[in-house]
């Protein structure tokens, strides 16, 4: 599957915007779907996930009740809406795929396919 992430932008510490990752190459609702960051200097690290219906979701603590994940799979696509930015979100944000083994981790190493990231920068 091939993932095609967008989005991404400076913005101001409060604002929001939403990244959109659009999938090809295999069925989509049987994909299931995460985003990951990954700061300056630092290792990539999970946002959040999302299970193939688009019912069940789970977040890192530090985007919870700021974020929310969601899929489309009639337009192939997974979501990501940011609320209430902060200069900490700074990040390149990268859309994964995972094709086997189920849906619901929060590891990276479990995810096979990925995008090609999408720059957000939060500025204070």
């Amino acid at each position: 599957v091939q993932l095609q992430a967008s989005g991404g932008g400076l913005v101001q510490a409060g604002d929001s915007l939403r990244l959109s990752c659009a999938a090809s190459g295999r069925t989509f609702s049987s994909i299931a779907a995460g985003w990951f960051r990954q700061a300056p200097g630092k290792e990539r690290e999970f946002v959040a996930t999302i299970n193939y219906s688009g019912m069940v979701t789970y977040y890192a603590d530090s985007v919870k009740g700021r974020f929310t994940i969601s899929r489309d799979n009639a337009k192939n696509t997974v979501y990501l809406q940011m609320n209430s930015l902060k200069p900490e979100d700074t990040a390149i944000y990268y859309c994964a795929a995972r094709l086997k083994g189920g849906w619901g981790s929060r590891a990276a190493a479990d995810y096979d396919n990925w995008g090609q990231g999408t720059l957000v920068t939060v500025s204070s």
